[in-house]
């Protein structure tokens, strides 16, 4: 264990220390600081976190589950994007040694760097309590830019979380849960009611952890291609696949090419994205690629 025992966690703690650097929340980053030691240990616990572990945290804020990532871990890097926070990290983390404080967009943040010069390349965790508003961008962007990841353990909207796990036929299923599902595999670890945070939020959140897997489940020729169908599969819900690919031309895929692949596959020609698995899903399109109009 690094540094002394986490003290923030409770909702006393981060009001005096938002008071004392009188701090005003900015809408635009949709904070909503945990104040809430059980929710904290479940992340921990979630994260599977261990002191062989080097973990990068997005969105920081005050610190909190900060304190109980580098007691936890072998090493923390956070990243916040908020200046006015940073003079708080300072203080809060003073105690630790083994973290360090990033000022930066995480979207411009060189990952792949980090884990080369803090964990020799070695796989990194990623924890998170990420904004509804970012939460796709800064998940797919560590998946898409091949980060050497172990996990990504995030609070989310309750909603999303359930799209990520969601299967074929449910109304959560989307491109996202396909897109989720290729590169880990989603577990919800806890949901956590708007009272664990400040300032209270006015939906519901999950804990979901995403155990990045070795190997994509389904052998994608072209990973590009692939979500590119996926997308326009469910860019519009209620048309068919064949409709829904023809909209998008730049695909390459005819309806005549659709049709004759799904029937080759067994599956009807009028079948929709939202009933169709992910192992479907590659081989429609290892099938097509073939047959592509350039």
């Amino acid at each position: 264990m690094a540094g002394p025992v986490p003290s923030l966690g409770n909702p006393q703690k981060t009001i005096e220390i938002l008071n004392q650097y009188r701090f005003v929340f900015q809408k635009k980053y949709g904070q909503n600081f945990l104040i809430d030691g059980h929710v904290l240990d479940k992340i921990i616990r979630a994260a599977e976190i261990t002191e062989e572990d080097y973990v990068v945290e997005i969105g920081p804020g005050i610190g909190t589950m900060t304190q109980y990532l580098a007691y936890a871990a072998k090493g923390v890097t956070a990243i916040e994007i908020d200046r006015a926070l940073i003079p708080i990290l300072q203080d809060t983390l003073a105690g630790y040694e083994n973290v360090d404080i990033i000022h930066e967009d995480v979207l411009k943040v060189d990952l792949k760097r980090i884990a080369e010069e803090k964990n020799g390349g070695r796989p990194i965790k990623v924890v998170a309590n990420l904004p509804y508003y970012i939460t796709t961008p800064i998940i797919m962007g560590l998946f898409e830019k091949h980060v050497p990841l172990a996990s990504v353990t995030v609070m989310v909207q309750k909603e999303v979380a359930e799209r990520m796990q969601a299967g074929p036929g449910s109304k959560d299923y989307g491109a996202l849960s396909l897109a989720v599902q290729y590169y880990a595999e989603p577990y919800v670890a806890a949901n956590v009611p708007p009272n664990c945070f400040l300032p209270r939020p006015g939906v519901g959140s999950a804990v979901i952890r995403l155990r990045v897997h070795e190997e994509p489940p389904v052998k994608a020729e072209n990973e590009a291609l692939l979500f590119g169908v996926i997308r326009a599969s469910f860019n519009q819900r209620r048309k068919t696949l064949q409709n829904g690919l023809a909209h998008v031309p730049e695909l390459g895929i005819s309806k005549e090419t659709t049709v004759r692949v799904l029937s080759e596959m067994g599956l009807s020609g009028s079948i929709r994205g939202e009933a169709m698995t992910l192992e479907q899903f590659a081989e429609f399109t290892n099938r097509a690629a073939g047959c592509r109009k350039d």
